[in-house]
């Protein structure tokens, strides 16, 4: 159960469809009506999110070895909608270096396969994991979008999550790094709005640079908000659209692929 919002509750189950998406289907069984004339609530609900949180993470640590053991690089893409994240997979794909590894994207959305359409037109394999009312993807789902297309070895694969600074925070899916998303038409003091998604990243992109000359945004001034809750954090400059700043990015994905390899 996300801690912010109460989706992902216990009333929730996930299957492979026909078409090899994964689908999570939850039903609102009224445990959202928070009855505050009896003194148990607050703690029993605290004890649910403690203890879907806690099996979360055992299904990470699972998915995470999976990885290890295969020498792949996963990452975990994380930002508010429209920051372009799609694109910027796609452009990723586009751009990849001839002795680069394969690519497997695993597409996280409320509804709909468009985003991994996009993906596979790319020539990259792709997976879509609709979350229903769910505003993240976890670590269940991952695990099930692998067992339907398993990666190979010394690979990268990318996940999408659903587009949203807050509840992702919250989920490991058993990813190396949480790379979070920023465009320049968002607001340039985002890390500081949203502290705990970008104190759970280890990079961040800011995309969509070539709109700079028309939008009020500050790249410097988002690099110091995301310094100031996260002082290890490092920061790429890259477009989509026109592929600036794509080099350093695919540079950044080798050297931790080579990480991963050893």
């Amino acid at each position: 159960m996300c801690t912010t919002c109460g989706c992902g509750n216990p009333h929730s189950h996930t299957h492979i469809d026909e078409n090899g998406n994964v689908v999570t289907h939850t039903h609102d069984h009224g445990d959202h009506d928070h009855n505050h004339a009896h003194g148990h609530t607050h703690s029993r609900t605290v004890s649910v999110e403690q203890d879907i949180l806690a099996r979360n993470n055992a299904i990470a640590d699972e998915n995470r070895a999976l990885f290890a053991a295969k020498k792949i690089l996963a990452l975990n893409f994380v930002s508010s909608p429209g920051s372009g994240k799609t694109e910027l997979l796609c452009a990723t794909v586009r751009a990849k270096p001839a002795d680069s590894p394969e690519i497997l994207v695993i597409e996280g959305d409320q509804q709909t396969d468009n985003d991994a359409n996009r993906i596979r037109a790319t020539g990259a394999a792709a997976i879509q994991i609709n979350t229903g009312k769910g505003c993240h993807l976890d670590a269940e789902q991952v695990k099930m979008a692998l067992s339907a297309h398993e990666p190979v070895e010394n690979s990268l694969v990318l996940i999408e999550n659903v587009g949203n600074l807050v509840c992702p925070a919250e989920f490991d899916l058993g990813e190396a790094h949480k790379v979070v998303v920023i465009s320049v038409t968002e607001g340039a003091d985002k890390p500081l709005k949203y502290p705990d998604m970008f104190a759970a990243a280890d990079l961040m992109i800011i995309n969509k640079v070539d709109l700079v000359p028309y939008v009020n945004f500050d790249m410097d001034k988002c690099e110091e908000y995301a310094r100031r809750v996260n002082p290890s954090i490092r920061s790429l400059r890259v477009s989509a659209t026109t592929g600036e700043g794509l080099e350093k990015w695919w540079a950044w994905l080798k050297a931790n692929l080579m990480i991963a390899q050893l």
